[in-house]
């Protein structure tokens, strides 16, 4: 007797499901475990005390952060680097993408594709490491080429204007090969025959870019730059925490560093754990709309 169709079906579901079974289960306990440990927000915690043991304050930390002078500069400085690498990140790998898909040598193309791409494989602790080297005010490379020039000295690290230009500017270095090849993969899809009609018309190829490639990558440049307003409050914990110091705090300290600070450094466990939970909450908000636009003027659906 042969197996009912349905059943058969059933069954290959169910190995998949087994083989889904550690990644689930890894997810429960590492990203769905810890939102317990919100409650903190909520108590005068203290360790030894724990979650049972420690005085329940309702929204004083909130109250307390908010009240806190550096508070509002940490938020201004996180969502003025945030939109800074966010145009930056749209632009620089935008550019790249058009400017590689009209070079015709093959070899060249991919060498200047793998030269770009590689940062971005690398941490921020090596990057950074790399950055502290070549922009040391004595040392650095960069303040040597400077001094050709009768140029004094800069302390990039250490000067809040230039410390946020080295911030955005090393951002565009690490992601840009990553992005230009989204971007890359959206030219390819445009049909060559619109521009090979275009070109028999006499468009050249700043015409061509401007009226059938641009508008071709219209959707994905609409998508990804939706989709980033998910990401508005993380401008970069990894990067900012391997490059700043105490100098620049006033125009580099972020939530995340911020909140590292208080839970790490000064361990006010219940402030940090109320600084993270606000974070968290605009952020899903800001997913929220980005994903309700990204729907609306891109079409874009997660199933």
């Amino acid at each position: 007797m042969q197996p009912k169709p349905n059943r058969i079906r059933r069954f290959n579901a169910s190995a998949y499901h087994l083989m889904l079974l550690p990644a689930v289960v890894l997810v429960l306990i590492y990203s769905y475990g810890p939102i317990a440990g919100i409650v903190i927000a909520f108590q005068d915690f203290v360790p030894s005390h724990g979650w049972y043991g420690s005085e329940w304050i309702g929204l004083d930390n909130f109250k307390y952060v908010f009240n806190m002078p550096d508070t509002m500069q940490v938020l201004s400085n996180t969502l003025l680097l945030s939109v800074m690498k966010m145009i930056v990140g749209i632009l620089f790998p935008l550019t790249l993408a058009i400017l590689l898909s009209e070079i015709k040598n093959a070899a060249f193309k991919r060498t200047i594709q793998t030269v770009v791409y590689m940062p971005y494989f690398l941490s921020w602790v090596i990057l950074s490491g790399i950055l502290i080297d070549i922009l040391s005010p004595t040392d650095g490379i960069v303040n040597h080429a400077l001094k050709l020039f009768g140029i004094e000295p800069i302390y990039f690290l250490g000067d809040g204007l230039w410390f946020r230009i080295v911030l955005v500017a090393s951002h565009i270095w690490k992601e840009l090969g990553f992005d230009t090849i989204v971007y890359l993969a959206a030219i390819l899809n445009i049909d060559k025959s619109l521009n090979e009609a275009a070109s028999l018309d006499g468009a050249g190829h700043w015409k061509q870019m401007w009226h059938i490639t641009l508008p071709g990558m219209r959707p994905i440049i609409v998508l990804l730059s939706v989709l980033s307003l998910g990401n508005i409050l993380n401008a970069g914990f990894d990067q900012v925490f391997n490059l700043y110091s105490p100098q620049v705090y006033d125009s580099a300290d972020i939530l995340d560093t911020y909140v590292y600070r208080l839970g790490m450094e000064q361990m006010q466990y219940g402030v940090a754990t109320a600084v993270g939970l606000f974070k968290s909450v605009v952020s899903f908000i800001f997913i929220t709309v980005s994903y309700f636009l990204a729907y609306r003027l891109a079409n874009y659906r997660i199933f």
